[in-house]
């Protein structure tokens, strides 16, 4: 969980992280937890557990900036992989509950 340290520091999430698309091409999560997941399925997860976050939707992913999806930057002291696999492991299991 994150916490409100003063040692917390922004990591840039995009949507393409999590998308079924070869890594070459931008994901960053095991394939069986990715999916088209919109930014706000991105930032619920998030929320859910815990991380202090903020949407950004006037920025894109530099390879896929045609997309217009735009990017959460979350605060936590951990790892960018080990969040991107705690959010991606949540929005499998919220895809699950559903």
């Amino acid at each position: 969980m994150e916490s409100s340290s003063a040692k917390s520091r922004p990591i840039i999430i995009y949507p393409i992280y999590f998308k079924k698309v070869p890594r070459s091409r931008g994901r960053r999560v095991p394939l069986k937890y990715s999916g088209n997941f919109s930014l706000r399925d991105i930032e619920k997860a998030a929320r859910e557990l815990g991380y202090r976050v903020e949407i950004e939707k006037d920025k894109n992913h530099p390879a896929a900036w045609w997309e217009g999806e735009g990017r959460l930057v979350v605060y936590t002291e951990e790892s960018k992989e080990k969040v991107l696999l705690k959010i991606a492991q949540k929005m499998a299991q919220n895809l699950n509950i559903r």
